[in-house]
């Protein structure tokens, strides 16, 4: 997607939290405290980018979790209980030093975004976010996106599914209730991403969502330049807090 440019991708983001890792070990030493870096996870492990954007749309996934999420791959998995068992075993001193004690982001945590953040020149990251989800509903709204959904909400039909687009089926409450993948589930899901191939829903929505992005992009040149220039230098200062440790 366009505005993809603009942000990191999953595996870009699993730097920069190894990095606000490393930075967070630093700042508990220099308090005397300890601090277990969790291991990194490999960049061909992490989610995909923009996976759901359109529902479930691969076959495999649809036959094997429903609509559910993919279990995380084992790097990922890895790193993800190392944290819990890390900050489950950290003393009540320990938590505030590493994370504050308020409901919002403190101590050594927060002083490791910040350090990363330092020198880099300020940007609109509010104009990014509202971007993509206002064009993300603009698209579901372009003429073709509307045929588009109810060619697949027919299709849907003719197999007793009643969904005016994609994305009410995979938000339905049913799938919402707890791990389990229901049989039911899974029926439903491969039929969703037949459905997405036989109307060519995929590529219809992506094009429409692909020419509503690069138009917000030419109505802001100057802050979307900025935003690209940040995360450039963002993922710079990462890969060398990392070389460094």
């Amino acid at each position: 997607m366009p505005l993809d440019r603009y942000a990191p991708a999953p595996d870009e983001m699993g730097v920069i939290k190894a990095a606000e890792d490393v930075l967070t070990g630093k700042c508990m030493r220099r308090r005397g405290l300890e601090w277990k870096l969790a291991p990194r996870a490999s960049a061909k492990d992490t989610e995909p980018r923009n996976r759901r954007r359109y529902g479930v749309v691969e076959p495999v996934i649809a036959k094997i979790y429903g609509y559910h999420l993919p279990a995380d791959r084992p790097t990922v998995a890895k790193r993800s209980a190392a944290m819990r068992a890390r900050d489950k075993g950290l003393s009540t001193a320990e938590k505030k030093a590493a994370y504050g004690s308020g409901r919002k982001l403190g101590g050594c945590a927060k002083r490791a975004r910040k350090e990363l953040a330092q020198g880099l020149p300020d940007a609109d990251f509010g104009l990014l976010n509202n971007t993509i989800g206002a064009t993300y509903e603009q698209s579901m709204k372009d003429r073709a996106v509307v045929r588009v959904f109810r060619a697949w909400s027919a299709c849907m039909k003719e197999q007793g599914y009643h969904y005016t687009n994609p994305m009410k089926a995979i938000t339905d409450k049913r799938w919402l209730k707890g791990d389990r993948v229901s049989r039911i589930e899974i029926q439903q899901a491969r039929v969703d991403v037949r459905c997405k191939k036989q109307t060519d829903l995929v590529s219809v929505w992506n094009a429409a969502e692909d020419r509503i992005q690069e138009r917000a992009i030419k109505a802001e040149p100057g802050a979307f330049k900025e935003l690209k220039q940040v995360q450039r230098q963002r993922m710079g200062a990462a890969h060398r807090v990392l070389e460094e440790s």
